[in-house]
C-alpha cells in the first residue's frame, strides 16, 4: 500500500434474496474453502513447517502437489487463496506464540538479566528460533554469527533452549475452523455487470448472478460473507483513500475518555455530552431484556425483534460517536492528540448495574475510530502513560484526592473536573515524552 494512502473496509448488500439453490452452491465452496484452510493447518502449523510459511510459495507447491483439489473439485481460484488465508493465520499465531514466551520471560524472576536478554534475541531471530526448536545446527551469516556469541556467552545454553521449548509447546495452537459463512475471492472469481455481480461456481463456465444494492464495483481481493438464514450475503472490498493534510491543524492537545462525557480536551472543552444519556440507554435496555429472556426463554425463543433494536441502538450510539468525533477534530485542529492509555476492564464493582454500563461503555470502538480519523487527516495520535494519572494535580505534580467526580490538590489548591485534571496530564506527560512506544 503507497504511504500515502488508507485502506478502508466498504460493504455490499443483495438487492433481492438468494435463492435456495444458489446459496447451497456458496456453501459448498465455503466448506471446501475451510477444509483447504484444516488441511493447511494439521500439515504447515507446527514447528517442522517453519521454514516453509515464509514468503510460502513451498507450501504452495506442496498443495500443488497433492490431490486435494482434485478430491474437492475446487477451483484454483479458491484452493490458492485458501492456503494463503490459512497460512497467514499460522504466522499470526506464530506472532502470538512469541509474544506470550516474550512475556512469560519478563516474568521469570529465577532466570538472570543475560539469559533472558539470550532468550529475547533468540526469538527476534528467526533462523536461531527455527534451529533450537527443530534440534538441528544453528547456521547464521557472520555479522549474526559474532552477535550470537555475543549474547551467548556466559549463559547455558542448552538449559535455555529446552526451556525455550517447554514454553512453545504448551502455548503454540494448531489452529481449525468448522466455519463455512464465507470465503475470498480474487478478481478471477467475480466480475461486476448488470447492477449485480457474478460469482464464480465449482461448474466450469457457470457463474452465480447476485444483483446488489448499489451500482459500486472493486478491482481487489475481497470477502463474500455468507447469511443461509437470512437468504443474504455480504460483500467486504478494501478501498484505499488519499491522507488528506491540513495547514491550520497545529495545535497539541490531551484527550481522556469518560462514560457520560465522552470525550475531555486538554484545554476544557467537552464532545459527546449526551454520550452518556445514550450509553445508559443501550446498556439498560440490554440488561433487561437479558432478564425477561432467561426467564421467559421456553415461551418466548424468537430473537429477531431483540436483534433489530439491538442493531438500531447500536447505530444510534455510533453514529453519535462519529460526529463528536468529526466536531472535536474540527473545532480542535490538533496536530498532536495525547491520549491516556486506558487498562483492561476489571470484574467487579459497586452494583450489577454498573458493571453491566461499564461492560457496555464504548470505548474501543471510539478509539479505533478516532485512530481511523488521524490516519485519514494525517494527525498523530500518541498514547501516554495512564499509571496515577488521576490523582497527579496536573499544575504541580503532587498527589491529590478525588471529591465527588472532581480533583482536589492539597498542595497548591487546584480544583478541577477528574476528566480535565486526566487531559492535562495527559498533555504534559505527552511532552515530556512520558509515552507508551
Amino acid at each position: 500500500m503507497p504511504p500515502d494512502k488508507i485502506c478502508k473496509t466498504v460493504r455490499q448488500h443483495n438487492k433481492e434474496p438468494i435463492s435456495r439453490e444458489d446459496m447451497e452452491k456458496l456453501q459448498e465452496i465455503a466448506a471446501d474453502y475451510g477444509k483447504v484452510k484444516n488441511y493447511v493447518y494439521d500439515h504447515f502449523g507446527g514447528i517442522g513447517s517453519l521454514s516453509k510459511i515464509y514468503p510460502g510459495y513451498t507450501v504452495q507447491n506442496e498443495m500443488t502437489a497433492t490431490e486435494l483439489r482434485g478430491n474437492l473439485g475446487l477451483p484454483s481460484v479458491y484452493f490458492y487463496l485458501a492456503i494463503f488465508d490459512a497460512l497467514a493465520d499460522i504466522k499470526s499465531q506464530w506472532i502470538r506464540t512469541k509474544a506470550k514466551v516474550l512475556q512469560l520471560i519478563g516474568a521469570n524472576n529465577n532466570l538472570t538479566p543475560e539469559e533472558k536478554h539470550y532468550l529475547r534475541f533468540v526469538l527476534k531471530v528467526n533462523n536461531v528460533f527455527m534451529a533450537i526448536l527443530n534440534q538441528e545446527a544453528i547456521k547464521l551469516p557472520q555479522d549474526i554469527r559474532k552477535k550470537y556469541e555475543e549474547v551467548s556467552e556466559g549463559v547455558q545454553v542448552e538449559h535455555l533452549h529446552r526451556y525455550l521449548c517447554r514454553q512453545v509447546r504448551k502455548h503454540h495452537v494448531r489452529q481449525h475452523t468448522d466455519a463455512t459463512t464465507g470465503f475470498s475471492l480474487t478478481e478471477r472469481a467475480y466480475r461486476y455487470k448488470d447492477h449485480g455481480i457474478y460469482i464464480s461456481t465449482k461448474q466450469s463456465r457457470k457463474r452465480i448472478f447476485i444483483p446488489l444494492t448499489d451500482n459500486n464495483q472493486y478491482k481487489s481481493q475481497i470477502y463474500l460473507k455468507l447469511y443461509p438464514d437470512k437468504s443474504r450475503i455480504e460483500i467486504m472490498a478494501p478501498v484505499y483513500r488519499t491522507i488528506r493534510s491540513y495547514e491550520e491543524y497545529v495545535n497539541q492537545i490531551g484527550i481522556s475518555m469518560g462514560m457520560f462525557t465522552m470525550i475531555t480536551v486538554s484545554n476544557g472543552n467537552g464532545y459527546g455530552e449526551e454520550f452518556g444519556d445514550y450509553q445508559t440507554k443501550y446498556a439498560e435496555w440490554i440488561r433487561s431484556q437479558t432478564s425477561i429472556y432467561s426467564i421467559n426463554r421456553q415461551a418466548n425463543p424468537g430473537r429477531k425483534k431483540y436483534s433489530a433494536k439491538k442493531r438500531r441502538l447500536e447505530e444510534q450510539l455510533h453514529a453519535y460517536i462519529n460526529h463528536e468525533l468529526n466536531r472535536l477534530l474540527q473545532c480542535e485542529k490538533p496536530n498532536t492528540i495525547y491520549m491516556i492509555k486506558l487498562p483492561k476492564p476489571q470484574k467487579g464493582g459497586k452494583s450489577h448495574k454498573t458493571n453491566n454500563q461499564a461492560a457496555m461503555w464504548q470505548r474501543g470502538y471510539i478509539r479505533s475510530r478516532l485512530i481511523q480519523k488521524c490516519r485519514e487527516q494525517s494527525i498523530e495520535l500518541v498514547e501516554v502513560l495512564g499509571k496515577d494519572i488521576s490523582r497527579e494535580c496536573s499544575q504541580c505534580g503532587q498527589t491529590g484526592s478525588q471529591q465527588n467526580g472532581f480533583f482536589v490538590c492539597e498542595g497548591c489548591g487546584y480544583r478541577a473536573d477528574k476528566k480535565l485534571n486526566a487531559a492535562q496530564n495527559a498533555l504534559k506527560r505527552g511532552i515530556e515524552g512520558k509515552i507508551i512506544r
